[in-house]
């Protein structure tokens, strides 16, 4: 790791001998380049991709920026197999600008991602990209907006990396160390990693009651980057960092646990934001918290019934040893509330089934209580290319948090989802908090827009965008 993307470049000119590719319109409309291509077979349909001897043509569908996302994705894979080119020349038309090019790349760069433990040679594929521009006085912007793109591609790519790694390697010590080893190649990036002893000391019971089934203990990751000064924001996003879920005693059926390697898609996700917001440096202060554990089962598992106390002192009532992610967050925040003063606070978590049932597999859901960061957040995902889908913290439930044994209830009963975020509404304090639920879109069964089957590292780009938004303020 990481996975190394498709090289983009900015030009206003041409290599000889390099296969040319011409972008279509529907309709079909052929922009530079296109003079004695034949167009009787073209519709123009974004993604369409039809090999003409030495050039190509590429659909770009009505323009749209996510047409042009997924005409990106389908050129990289139309450009591999045994006879894939080195590099290749796309001809930009006129009406190009900053966030077009943004969306080709973004698409570009990860369209042709693959991740795969074998002992076997990778397949070959196109190396890089230059997109060629006809306006000489545009290429510094276009080329300002293929790097920012291939930033965000980066960190997306990672965070798939590091869901996708397969769970007898990535236990919570891998992952935690792994991601310090990366940060510290990264300049103004710092992290500290805290094994289970520290976690005993603070009290960090969530922590180690969702860690206590495995032989391989928990740990704590830190990631700080502060690039604003003594005026400018603190942001903290909290990851669930749950390496392996078995569900612990409510054992989950076997039917798709495999696919719990990626349960620290949230994590995964917070770790590349961090990356990315230090590479492009960026005038805010931000902190990456990773509570990470194994969820197993064993005669140390945690039980539902356990009063576990949490980092701060609240305690909570377990229900059910299935619904651990809440758990682990909620130390984290509350550590975050107590130490780290944070203008804003977002935790992100494969967290709940409900949010898939409710918003399919493409959509992540938005809980908070603050009208203008709903608004943020869905904004945020609408540059990066992420859809976001704002769920309601319902008055009707809040009392179904309290518990008769505990402060609170793990699962109180009603809408799953909701529940889950009124639960860890708890820990947020006073603090501006949104709570991101990526349960859905953190893994696909199959290639869509820029999308491969496995781990999408859907909401780290959606950070580093926050990111940037509150360093603009």
């Amino acid at each position: 790791m990481p996975t190394k993307l498709v090289d983009v470049e900015v030009a206003t000119t041409s290599r000889r001998n390099v296969p040319v590719v011409v972008l279509a319109a529907t309709g079909p409309a052929l922009g530079p380049g296109g003079d004695g291509i034949d167009v009787s077979d073209l519709t123009g349909k974004a993604g369409e991709t039809v090999r003409h001897g030495e050039s190509w043509t590429l659909g770009v569908g009505t323009g749209t920026l996510s047409d042009y996302r997924v005409a990106g994705a389908a050129l990289v894979r139309a450009l591999s197999g045994e006879d894939a080119p080195r590099t290749t020349d796309v001809l930009l038309t006129p009406d190009f600008d900053a966030e077009k090019v943004r969306a080709f790349v973004l698409g570009a760069a990860l369209g042709g991602y693959r991740f795969k433990v074998t002992g076997e040679v990778a397949p070959k594929r196109v190396g890089s990209l230059r997109l060629v521009t006809g306006d000489t006085g545009f290429e510094e912007v276009l080329t300002s907006a293929a790097l920012k793109a291939h930033a965000l591609a980066t960190a997306t790519s990672l965070a798939r990396d590091l869901a996708n790694a397969p769970s007898n390697v990535k236990d919570p010590r891998w992952l935690a160390t792994t991601a310090a080893k990366l940060a510290e190649k990264v300049d103004g990036l710092s992290a500290v990693v805290r094994d289970e002893k520290w976690l005993r000391q603070q009290g960090f019971g969530g922590v180690l009651a969702v860690g206590g089934g495995s032989s391989r203990p928990p740990r704590f990751l830190e990631l700080t980057y502060d690039g604003g000064g003594s005026n400018a924001p603190h942001l903290v996003f909290v990851g669930k960092g749950i390496t392996f879920d078995t569900g612990g005693i409510s054992v989950k059926p076997a039917d798709g646990m495999h696919l719990m390697r990626t349960d620290m898609a949230g994590g995964g996700a917070v770790i590349s934001a961090l990356m990315a917001v230090a590479r492009r440096q960026l005038s805010i202060k931000v902190t990456g918290l990773v509570p990470c554990a194994e969820n197993h089962v064993s005669g140390s598992s945690y039980r539902p019934g356990d009063v576990v106390r949490h980092y701060g002192g609240a305690t909570t009532e377990v229900q059910n040893t299935d619904a651990e992610g809440r758990m682990v967050l909620a130390d984290a925040m509350a550590y975050a509330v107590k130490n780290l003063k944070p203008d804003l606070l977002v935790d992100v978590a494969t967290l709940t089934g409900a949010m898939k049932v409710s918003l399919g597999l493409r959509t992540g859901a938005v809980f908070t209580a603050d009208d203008s960061l709903a608004v943020d957040v869905i904004d945020a995902g609408e540059r990066a290319g992420e859809k976001w889908w704002r769920m309601p913290l319902l008055e009707e439930h809040v009392e179904a948090v309290n518990s008769e044994i505990a402060d609170y209830k793990q699962c109180p009963p009603g809408p799953g989802g909701i529940t889950a975020a009124l639960f860890l509404q708890k820990f947020a304090g006073d603090v501006p908090w949104a709570h991101l639920d990526i349960a859905g879109p953190a893994r696909s069964e199959k290639v869509y827009d820029e999308v491969v089957a496995g781990a999408t590292g859907f909401s780290a780009r959606t950070l580093v965008e926050l990111a940037e938004r509150f360093a603009r303020h």
